[in-house]
Parts: C-alpha cells; sequence; structure tokens
C-alpha cells in the first residue's frame, strides 16, 4: 500500500508540481515548502544564538524583556517576503507551520529560551481571526515544543492595519489594544512571545509591556518570524 501511494504521489508530483514558497522551482522530493537551496541562501539572522543582539537591544530600549531573537530578515522584494505575505494574506498556514518548525529547531539547539514556560502567540482580534480563518503566530508558537497559552491574552480593539504606517502612528493605533484575560496563569512564569513579523516593535512591545503589567512576577521574552534591517539600523 505504502508502494502504491508513493507511486500516486509520484504521479501527482508529475502533474501539479509543488513549488518552493520563496523561488517558485518545483520541489524535489522529501523538500517542504522551502527548497534546499532557498534554506541554504536565506537571509538568516543568527540572533538565536546571541542573548545580546539587535532585536533585544532594540525591545530593552522599549519595555524590559529577558531575552528577545528573529530568525530572518524581512527582505522587501524578495521571495521570503512573498512567503511570510502569503500566510499572513493569502491563507498559506502551511508556510508558517513550516517556518516556525525550522525556528523551533535552532531555538532548541541554541538554548537562548530554555527556561520559558508557556509560548503566547501574539493574538489576532476574533473579526480579524474569523476572516482569516487562523492566527499564523499560533503556527509559529506551536512548533516550539512548549506548552502553548492560547487564552491569557486577547485583543480588545480590532485594530486597523499597521503595514503603512508610520512609527508615531502604528505605537498610537495599538495602544491599549492587548488585555490579559488570566493573569494568574502568567504570574511568576517566563513567557515567550511570539509574532511572524516585527518591524518597530510596537505591537509586540504594547503586547509585552500589558503582560507584564497585568500578571505580577512573569517576565516576558520575545521571537519574531521576520525582523526588519531598517528598523535595527541596517541596509536593506
Amino acid at each position: 500500500m505504502s508502494i502504491l501511494s508513493e507511486l500516486f504521489g509520484d504521479a501527482a508530483s508529475l502533474l501539479f508540481p509543488r513549488r518552493c514558497a520563496v523561488c517558485g522551482e518545483p520541489l524535489a522530493r522529501g523538500e517542504r515548502t522551502v527548497c534546499t537551496l532557498c534554506r541554504a541562501t536565506a537571509p538568516l539572522t543568527g540572533y538565536w544564538r546571541e542573548a545580546d543582539n539587535p532585536v533585544f537591544r532594540k525591545c530593552w530600549g522599549l519595555v524590559p524583556v529577558e531575552r528577545a531573537s528573529g530568525f530572518l530578515f524581512f527582505v522587501r522584494g524578495s521571495g521570503w517576503r512573498r512567503l511570510i505575505h502569503a500566510f499572513k494574506y493569502r491563507g498559506a498556514w502551511r508556510a508558517a507551520r513550516e517556518m516556525g518548525a525550522w525556528y523551533g529547531r535552532c531555538l532548541k539547539e541554541s538554548g537562548l529560551y530554555d527556561d520559558v514556560e508557556a509560548v503566547v502567540p501574539l493574538p489576532l482580534h476574533p473579526f480579524k481571526r474569523c476572516r482569516r480563518g487562523y492566527n499564523q503566530s499560533e503556527y509559529i508558537a506551536g512548533q516550539l515544543g512548549v506548552e502553548v497559552d492560547r487564552r491569557s491574552v486577547g485583543r480588545k480593539r480590532n485594530t486597523a492595519s499597521q503595514a503603512l504606517k508610520s512609527r508615531r502612528e502604528r505605537a498610537a493605533n495599538v495602544e491599549g489594544a492587548f488585555a490579559v484575560r488570566r493573569p494568574e496563569r502568567l504570574a511568576g512564569r517566563h513567557v515567550l512571545l511570539v509574532d511572524d513579523v516585527m518591524t518597530t516593535g510596537s505591537t509586540l512591545l504594547s503586547c509585552a509591556a500589558e503582560m507584564l503589567r497585568a500578571a505580577p512576577g512573569c517576565r516576558v521574552s520575545i521571537a519574531a518570524l521576520a525582523v526588519s534591517r531598517r528598523e535595527l539600523g541596517m541596509k536593506e
């Protein structure tokens, strides 16, 4: 039966080849979502290996997080940007899960977040989640091998997209947007807050600040799948 399934799979891949979400080339057998070449040339930050890195320093200047990292650089006009937009706006949730698994493996190997006790995916407003059908940050968070808490933190307001806003407008847009509904579940624990993209950091840090305010003794770390070179003071 397994041989038959394999033959059907080979026939299907010939008729409808699965393509790399980054470069668009057909995937070889054993490749998932992103081809081997694109993985090898990915714009990885390496920040998950360094406690003191540019993402951490950017966060610490605004909110006292324990640790912070990003997995890859959000490069404008690249296939990686298209991949991220695909799971944010076009229903490609499997891409979010696969990228989360890759990031999760790297985080486990580095040990940077070994003492984290729970993972909180950055929450979407119920209306936006219903319209999209899923929260992509949950697919990323679910691959890190730690308890995922989807209920303790929520959105009070359905905020507008941050994409075209200035730094000041982004901060104002998410001010007071989050609420900690179950502070007792976060109190005294080291919690990792996860999101897909961190640009100015306004959204993630607004949520982190509310968690620190509402849950006594809570310590918050941050992990973003993609971070902006420009916002970290680097050349694109």
